[in-house]
């Protein structure tokens, strides 16, 4: 039959990875992105941490929208 889309046991492709297999890989990788995407983000967070901005005029000059207040700090370390 030409139209038949039933797959026999025989033909299963070898990469195929179903059940157990297929729920433990894709746990082991979602696990990696998350403890990956955590070490960059305290990275991140440490490197910050150290370095802060230092206001070059008076607090009260910053208005509230403003597309020019970026020039007015300056990275201190």
């Amino acid at each position: 039959m030409a139209g038949n889309t039933q797959m026999n046991e025989n033909e299963r492709g070898i990469m195929s990875l179903n059940g157990l297999t297929g729920g433990i890989i894709a746990t082991v990788l979602l696990l990696t992105i998350l403890a990956v995407l955590t070490v960059f983000s305290i990275s991140t967070q440490a490197d910050n941490a150290t370095k802060y901005y230092e206001i070059n005029q008076d607090l009260n000059a910053l208005k509230m929208n403003s597309s020019t207040n970026h020039t007015q700090r300056s990275m201190v370390k």
